[in-house]
C-alpha cells in the first residue's frame, strides 16, 4: 500500500485531465493527447512523493543496555555491589548505561518506563519491590509497546527480615465488629515462628493471636475470627496496634510494629421495606449493623443511607413510590433489592418501571458461567512441523461433507493450529464468565498465563499476546502438563475442565497420562477434553485417552477432531454444551444445591469473603450490560449483581432473605459478610452529611498525607489545625477542600482531632523477592538471572533479542519518473518511426 509525502499535489492531475479533454474536443491527435496526459500524471504522482514500507530484520552485535541498579533500603538484605559488577562485566563488551535508584522509596515502574525507548534493553538489578509511582504491570506494557526487552538480575539473599501491616477500612461503624487483616511478610522461605501481639486502644488482646508460624516468602494473611473482632461502642478515634516478635534473627526491627487509626461513626440509617412478619437472616444483619426503620413509607428517605426491598411484589409498589425511589437513587442513595417467591421473575418485575433501576432483567439467563478451565497446549517437537502437502485433502471442520483440496503446500505448523484454536475459545463469549489458565507442555510444563478471568478485554488481549509468542520444545510429556494443570485447579471452585490441544502424538507418556488424569478425575472431579488439531496416524491415542478417562458415552463432546484447527467454535460439538441441557438442570434442582462462586473476587462486596455456601433456589434473572456480576451459582445464575445508577448504587440479591425453610439459610449463616458488604457498597459513604467532615488515610513515614474536608449545611470556609498551626486549604469542589501535611515522626497525628497514623517507611514494607516481577519478566520474553548467570549469558541473550523487525520507508517516485520517461520515449520513437515511414513512401512515389 502506497502513501504520499505531499498528497495534496495529486490534485494537479485534475487540470492535466481537464486540459487533455479540452484538446481532444478541439480535434487534436487522440493518441498524442492521451499519451501526454499519462506522462504528466505520472510526473505529478512522482512529485507527490509516493513511498511504501518494507520490513527489515536487523541485529546489533553490540546492543545498548541500561542497567537499573536498585540501592534502596530494602536491598540491604541482599548481596551488595551486584549492580556494579554486572556493569563492569557488560560495559567492557557493549555500550552500557548505569542508573541507580536510592532513597526511601522504589519507583521501579517509573524507571522502566523512562528507559523503554526501543533502541536499548533494560537490565534490572533489584528485589522487584516497586512501591512508588507507576505500577509494574503498566511499566511492562510500555516496554512491550516500545519493543524493549527487560531482564532481571536477582542478588543472593543474605539476611531474613519480617514486616507486619494492618489492612482495613478507615471508617468503622459504632457497635459493630471491625473487620481487618494482619499481613506478615518475610524475605526468606524458611520456617519461622513469631509471637503476634495485638493492642486495641492500648489494651492487649489475649484472645486474638499468638505463636504464628510463617511458611512462605510471600504474604501471610491472618484474619481474626468472627467472635474475636474488636467492637467500638464510642464514636470517634480508636487505634489498633500490632507487633511481631520473631524467635529467630530479624534484620531490622523497624517494620515489626504497625499502627492503624480508625474513626468510628454512628450506624447509618437504613429503610427496610417488607411484607413478611417473621425473622430472617437478612433482618438479623440489618438490626446488627444498621439503624433500621421498618416502614413502607417512601416519603422520608432524605436521612436514609439505603433502602432495602425484601421480596416485594411489583403490585405492592405504586408508580409514585417507584418515582420517589428513582429520584432517591439518582441523587446518591443506595438500593438493595432482595429476591424471593414474590420478586423479580416471580414478582412481575419484567419491563416494569422498577426494573429500570435494577442491574438485572427478570428473565432467565443463558450463560453457563462458573467454569474453571486450564488450556493445556502441546508445544512439543512434533508441534513445530505439520505443513500440508500439495494436493492433500484437508477436512473442513465447519462442513465435514465438503473437504477442501489444497493446490499448494499450506505452511501452517501444528503449534499454529494449537494457538489459533485456543484463541477461538478465548473469543467465545459464552466462556467469558470463566476463569482460565494456560500451560504449555513438551518435556516439561510451563505456566504461560496464570488463572485469569476472561470477562475483560484487557485480560483476553494479554493472554493473546502471550500465546502468540509460544515456541516449541523437545519431548511430549503430557502427564507432566496434566499434573501442573491439576495443581493450578486445586484451590479453585467451580466446574473444572482441562482442555488438551495437541496433535495426539502422546504415545511415549500415554500410560502415565491416563493414570494422572484418572487420579485428578477422582480427587477433583475434573473433566477432560482432547482437541486433536491434526489427523491421527496409526493408533488414535487422543481418542483412546478420552475413552479411558471420560468413558465412551462422552466421546461425542470430550474428543474433538479438528484437523486444521477450530475456526468457529459454535460449529463443533461444544464441550460445555451438556451443562446447558435440561437433564442436568433438573438433576441439580433435585439435589437442591447450587454452589456459590465469586465471579469477581476483587469487588468490594466479595473481597476477602472466601464464599463456601450453597443455596437451594434463586430468582432466574439476566444481568444488564454494564452491570457487575459478583456472585453466581455454579450453573451461571446471578445471585449478587451491582451497578451504579445516577449518583447512587443498586445491588440485586436474587435469592431470598434466609428465613427458615428458605433458599439461602446457609449463605446468611456462613457468608453473612456478603450481605453486609452489599449494603455497605450501596451506601458508599456512611458519614452523616452535616457540619464539617474530615477524611484522611493513614500514611508511611516520608510520604505526605492528604486531608479532605467537606462542609455541609454551611457556606463558611473550614478551619483545620495541625500541630498548633492552621493548614492552608485549596478548594477542589463544591464545599470540598484539601490540604497536605508532612509528618516528621512515626505515630498518631491529629488534624482538628481527626487521627492519622504514620508508620515506618514504605521501603521496609515489602521484603524479599517480588514474585510479580519474575512473572512479568517471564511473560515479556525477558529472563531472570543470578549474578554469575548474568555475567555469562546476558550479553548473548541481548544480542539474540536485538534481532528486531523494523519498517523502512522506501521511496517509489523513481518508478513513476522512469515510467513517464519510457512512455515519452516510446511515443517519440513511434512518432519518429511514422515520419520515416511516411518519408520513404513519398520518396518511392516521387521515383515513380
Amino acid at each position: 500500500m502506497f502513501s504520499f509525502e505531499n498528497p495534496l499535489l495529486l490534485l494537479l492531475i485534475i487540470p492535466v485531465i481537464i486540459g487533455a479533454i479540452y484538446f481532444l474536443i478541439k480535434g487534436g491527435s487522440r493518441s498524442l493527447i492521451i499519451s501526454r496526459m499519462i506522462v504528466l500524471s505520472l510526473l505529478v504522482v512522482a512529485l507527490a512523493g509516493p513511498y511504501t514500507f518494507i520490513s527489515e530484520v536487523t541485529q546489533e552485535e553490540n546492543p545498548q543496555l541500561v542497567i537499573i541498579s536498585d540501592n534502596t533500603d530494602s536491598m540491604q538484605l541482599f548481596e551488595k555491589g551486584v549492580g556494579d559488577e554486572i556493569y563492569e562485566s557488560l560495559s567492557a563488551k557493549t555500550p552500557t548505561t548505569f542508573v541507580e535508584i536510592d532513597g526511601d522509596k522504589t519507583p521501579l515502574g517509573d524507571a522502566i518506563m523512562q528507559y523503554s525507548m526501543g533502541d536499548r534493553q533494560i537490565v534490572l538489578v533489584t528485589d522487584g519491590n516497586n512501591n512508588y509511582g507507576a505500577d509494574l504491570e503498566e511499566a511492562f506494557e510500555v516496554a512491550k509497546e516500545t519493543d524493549t526487552t527487560v531482564y532481571a538480575v536477582v542478588p543472593d539473599l543474605m539476611y531474613n527480615d519480617l514486616s507486619v501491616q494492618i489492612e482495613g477500612e478507615k471508617v468503622a461503624l459504632q457497635d459493630n465488629g471491625y473487620n481487618f487483616k494482619i499481613i506478615v511478610k518475610q524475605a526468606s522461605d524458611d520456617f519461622v515462628k513469631c509471637d503476634l501481639k495485638v493492642y486495641v486502644d492500648g489494651v492487649e488482646s489475649t484472645t486474638m493471636f499468638n505463636d504464628i508460624a510463617l511458611h512462605r516468602t510471600r504474604e501471610n494473611i491472618i484474619v481474626p475470627k468472627e467472635g474475636e473482632l474488636p467492637i467500638f461502642d464510642e464514636v470517634g478515634e480508636h487505634i489498633i496496634e500490632v507487633e511481631i516478635i520473631p524467635e529467630s534473627r530479624d534484620y531490622d526491627p523497624i517494620n515489626n510494629k504497625f499502627i492503624k487509626s480508625i474513626y468510628v461513626i454512628p450506624k447509618p440509617k437504613v429503610q427496610y421495606i417488607t411484607e413478611e412478619q417473621y425473622q430472617s437472616g437478612l433482618l438479623d444483619i440489618l438490626n446488627e449493623f444498621y439503624k433500621l426503620s421498618v416502614s413502607s413509607d417512601f416519603n422520608n428517605l432524605d436521612d436514609k443511607k439505603a433502602v432495602v426491598l425484601d421480596n416485594i411484589h411489583i403490585n405492592s409498589l405504586s408508580e409514585e413510590d417507584i418515582n420517589k425511589l428513582d429520584e432517591y437513587v439518582l441523587n446518591g442513595g443506595g438500593l438493595v433489592v432482595v429476591g424471593g417467591d414474590r420478586s423479580y421473575d416471580r414478582g412481575e418485575y419484567l419491563n416494569s418501571s422498577l426494573e429500570m433501576l435494577l442491574p438485572v432483567i427478570s428473565e432467565p439467563t443463558e450463560t453457563t458461567g462458573g467454569e474453571v478451565i486450564v488450556f493445556l497446549l502441546d508445544t512439543s517437537g512434533s508441534a513445530s512441523g505439520g505443513d500440508y502437502e500439495i494436493g492433500e485433502v484437508i477436512p473442513n471442520p465447519s462442513h465435514p461433507q465438503n473437504p477442501e483440496t489444497s493446490a499448494e503446500t499450506i505452511n501452517i505448523r501444528t503449534l499454529d493450529l494449537v494457538v489459533t484454536s485456543t484463541l477461538s475459545f478465548i473469543g467465545w463469549q459464552e466462556l467469558w464468565d470463566a476463569k482460565a489458565g494456560f500451560i504449555s507442555f513438551s518435556k516439561d510444563a510451563k505456566t504461560e498465563f496464570p488463572m485469569t478471568r476472561l470477562n475483560t478485554e484487557t485480560n483476553r488481549n494479554d493472554i493473546k499476546k502471550q500465546l502468540l509468542n509460544l515456541t516449541s520444545g523437545a519431548g511430549t510429556n503430557l502427564h507432566v502438563g496434566i499434573e501442573a494443570a491439576g495443581e493450578m485447579l486445586e484451590k479453585e471452585a467451580g466446574k473444572k475442565t482441562i482442555i488438551i490441544l495437541s496433535d495426539g502424538k502422546i504415545e511415549e507418556s500415554y500410560t502415565q497420562s491416563i493414570n494422572v488424569a484418572k487420579q485428578l478425575k477422582q480427587s477433583q472431579n475434573i473433566d477432560f477434553v482432547f482437541i486433536q488439531v491434526t489427523n491421527p496416524v496409526g493408533i488414535n491415542y487422543a481418542r483412546n485417552f478420552i475413552e479411558e478417562v471420560e468413558g465412551t458415552d462422552k466421546l461425542e463432546y470430550n474428543y474433538i477432531l479438528a484437523p486444521n484447527g477450530i475456526g468457529n467454535i459454535n460449529e463443533i460439538n461444544n464441550p460445555f454444551e451438556p451443562e446447558k441441557t435440561e437433564d442436568l438442570q433438573n438433576e441439580t434442582s433435585e439435589e437442591g444445591q447450587y454452589k456459590l462462586i465469586e465471579l469477581n473476587p476483587t469487588h468490594f462486596i466479595s473481597r476477602d469473603s472466601n464464599t463456601t455456601s450453597n443455596i437451594t433456589g434463586y430468582n432466574d434473572v439476566t444481568a444488564k450490560p454494564g452491570a457487575d456480576r459478583i456472585i453466581i451459582t455454579n450453573t451461571g445464575k446471578p445471585v449478587i449483581t451491582a451497578w451504579r445508577y445516577g449518583l447512587g448504587r443498586v445491588v440485586a440479591i436474587t435469592t431470598d432473605n434466609g428465613r427458615d425453610y428458605g433458599w439461602s439459610r446457609e449463605m446468611y449463616a456462613n457468608d453473612s459478610r456478603l450481605i453486609s458488604a452489599s449494603l455497605n457498597w450501596a451506601i458508599a459513604d456512611p458519614q452523616i452529611k452535616e457540619g464539617q467532615v474530615v477524611e484522611a488515610d493513614d500514611t508511611w513515614y516520608g510520604i505526605p498525607a492528604e486531608v479532605t474536608v467537606t462542609m455541609y449545611d454551611t457556606d463558611t470556609v473550614p478551619k483545620l489545625v495541625y500541630e498548633g498551626s492552621e493548614l492552608e486549604l485549596s478548594l477542589v469542589g463544591r464545599n470540598k477542600y484539601k490540604a497536605t501535611i508532612n509528618p516528621s515522626k512515626i505515630g498518631i497525628h491529629h488534624v482538628s482531632g481527626y487521627p492519622i497514623a504514620v508508620n515506618y517507611g514504605i521501603e521496609y514494607r515489602d521484603v524479599g523477592i517480588n514474585e510479580e516481577l519474575l512473572s512479568l519478566i517471564d511473560k515479556s520474553d525477558g529472563k531472570v538471572y543470578s549474578k554469575n548467570e548474568a555475567k555469562a549469558l546476558l550479553l548473548s541473550d541481548a544480542r539474540e533479542n536485538s534481532y528486531k523487525p523494523r519498517l523502512v520507508q522506501v521511496s517509489q517516485k523513481m518508478y513513476y519518473i522512469l515510467a513517464a520517461l519510457l512512455l515519452f520515449l516510446l511515443e517519440v520513437c513511434l512518432s519518429r518511426g511514422r515520419e520515416i515511414i511516411e518519408a520513404n513512401k513519398k520518396e518511392k512515389a516521387s521515383e515513380k
